[in-house]
């Protein structure tokens, strides 16, 4: 639980005022009994009116302290709590954003939304309750212990017995429940997974009429944690009767023992009452103490895994640059790149891999699916390191460069278009936040999507949906070449970006790219041949081996891949 240190000297001192406040409140609460008892005992045995009327006044008065120092420790409880939770969540939220993709890929997205959301609630809920009530329960507890007792050590003998028995019950409620509710987040995990997954794949779901299986599954995650959840509250709800039947037992004991002290003339009537107001007390705050240990036990699994995130450290290393000037780039070398993604099991995704890129040239990538094309090019822009081998930049390897200072220079377009909410403009200057609106529209053009841009109403300002889902996939692809372009990279990254758009828009794409960036180095990753023909070199990856690197034609002379991959889209025999 060390992500917490920061918070504790942050709000030490407004949670140390919540509890004086808290501790101030307790108090009046046990004076109350105690007063009572002088009233009965002196005030009304003695018939003494006036005396009755002066304690009847400091228990109001009592009463007025204790309502004032209640309402201040809620301020002061929920300005913190609240501060608190939302810093958290902001300091997981950044967590995750700093962690490279294969840190992440440990975690299921889904989980990670969890725990940005339940489990810093949780957290969040346990230490509000801490400064309201958790604090309080075991105050009252053990002030009404010592009051009682104070009061008849006689009737204390009950104490003595029930305390203990109470005591065992509350620790078994720990011990016990911790890994059901455990299982209760996993639980709630697959199900947002479940939930996740569909609203995603809406389409396709609607497309194939798999509505029927869409809903067995979320139904067999959503009685998975039903099921964790009832045994959960099962047992939970076990331990609470067990505690308030204890203390019943011993107010029942009390009021025994007293009405036979009283008949004999050792116990005076007004200590029954302020031992019983004490019991029902101690019975309260036992039961409070019980829902603290259940809650504690909730915010010990959600702090569990919140801590989990926090513990990642960034597997990325590179040394601090001397001077803060942007990356010059030049010539890139992969040497004998070999990559295993991690938790894998078998072959690596690239073995030996070896070539060299020159500035302002072409770069075609083409080779089967899962020939390990993207997996190339996301090693360059340090989404992973290399397993072995290097990447090297200018003769220094990448993993010596600081990955933010690495990606300034770089733009990516990748095989699964994203869109964000809000305008066409808000998503081209992705790119380039400063970028004007002069270099939007050349971006745009360069991209083919100015002409489509201003057929609509709004134009650049014309509002995007969720993931773009009121732009065809082709514009999708258009929108997203143009947020790379806006970027001015040194280097620029297609994955596969064109497969959307039709040749005859893929080709004009290619002729301004060459006029608007001859120093632009491009790595182009495609499926279809013709998309790769007119680069400086072609590098043909088959299950995850450099198999040939070439020009169009060397590769049709001396590359069988090349060759098959051309004779199957082209239909017709090589020459």
């Amino acid at each position: 639980m060390r992500f917490l240190q920061p918070y504790v000297k942050k709000y030490g001192l407004p949670f140390c005022a919540s509890l004086f406040f808290l501790t101030l409140e307790a108090i009046c609460d046990l004076l109350q009994p105690t007063i009572m008892s002088k009233i009965v005992d002196v005030g009304v045995a003695g018939n003494d009116l006036g005396y009755v009327l002066r304690m009847g006044g400091l228990m109001l008065l009592i009463t007025g302290v204790g309502a004032a120092v209640a309402s201040t420790r809620n301020l002061i409880s929920s300005r913190v709590s609240q501060s608190f939770g939302a810093e958290l969540r902001s300091d997981l939220f950044r967590k995750i954003q700093s962690l490279p993709i294969g840190n992440l890929d440990r975690f299921d997205r889904a989980s990670l939304v969890t725990r940005l959301t339940y489990d810093v609630n949780q957290v969040q809920i346990f230490v509000n309750g801490l400064m309201r009530i958790f604090v309080k329960a075991p105050l009252i507890c053990i002030g009404g212990l010592i009051m009682a007792t104070h009061l008849n050590a006689e009737l204390s003998i009950v104490l003595a017995v029930v305390v203990p028995i109470v005591g065992l019950f509350i620790f078994l409620n720990m011990k016990i429940g911790l890994p059901f509710f455990q299982r209760v987040q996993k639980a709630l995990d697959r199900v947002n997974g479940v939930m996740r997954e569909y609203l995603s794949g809406v389409r396709v779901v609607k497309a194939f009429n798999r509505f029927d299986f869409e809903v067995e599954k979320f139904g067999r995650a959503n009685e998975e944690l039903r099921e964790a959840s009832t045994s959960a509250a099962r047992l939970m709800s076990v331990f609470s009767p067990a505690v308030m039947l204890s203390v019943n037992f011993g107010i029942v004991a009390v009021l025994w023992l007293g009405s036979i002290g009283a008949q004999q003339g050792t116990i005076p009537v007004g200590h029954i009452i302020a031992f019983t107001n004490y019991m029902t007390q101690i019975l309260f705050s036992l039961m409070m103490i019980s829902m603290v240990f259940n809650m504690f036990v909730r915010a010990k699994a959600s702090a569990g895994r919140i801590g989990e995130v926090f513990a990642e450290e960034n597997m990325m290393t590179w040394k601090e640059a001397e001077e803060k000037s942007p990356l010059q780039l030049g010539e890139i070398e992969f040497d004998q790149v070999t990559f295993s993604y991690e938790g894998t099991a078998g072959q690596p995704v690239l073995k030996d891999v070896s070539f060299t890129c020159r500035p302002g040239e072409t770069i075609g990538i083409i080779g089967s699916t899962g020939a390990g094309k993207s997996t190339l090019v996301q090693l360059l822009a340090r989404f992973y390191d290399v397993t072995s081998g290097s990447i090297r930049i200018n003769g220094e390897d990448i993993r010596e460069i600081d990955p933010k200072r690495l990606r300034e220079k770089i733009a990516i377009v990748p095989q699964k278009t994203m869109l964000f909410t809000g305008t066409v403009l808000e998503n081209i200057r992705w790119g380039k936040e400063t970028a004007t609106m002069e270099e939007v529209e050349q971006a745009a053009k360069i991209a083919q999507a100015h002409d489509f841009l201003q057929a609509t109403p709004d134009g650049y300002l014309a509002r995007v949906g969720q993931g773009g889902i009121n732009f065809s996939g082709g514009q999708k692809q258009r929108l997203s070449i143009a947020r790379a372009l806006v970027r001015q990279p040194d280097i620029l990254i297609l994955d596969d970006s064109t497969s959307a758009v039709d040749t005859a828009t893929e080709a004009k794409i290619k002729e301004a790219l060459r006029t608007y960036a001859q120093d632009l180095t491009c790595l182009l990753i495609a499926q279809r041949i013709t998309s790769v023909m007119d680069a400086d070199q072609i590098v043909v990856l088959d299950n995850g081996e450099l198999v040939g690197i070439g020009t169009h034609e060397q590769l049709l002379a001396t590359c069988k891949v090349y060759q098959e991959i051309y004779h199957s889209q082209m239909g017709r025999e090589v020459q």
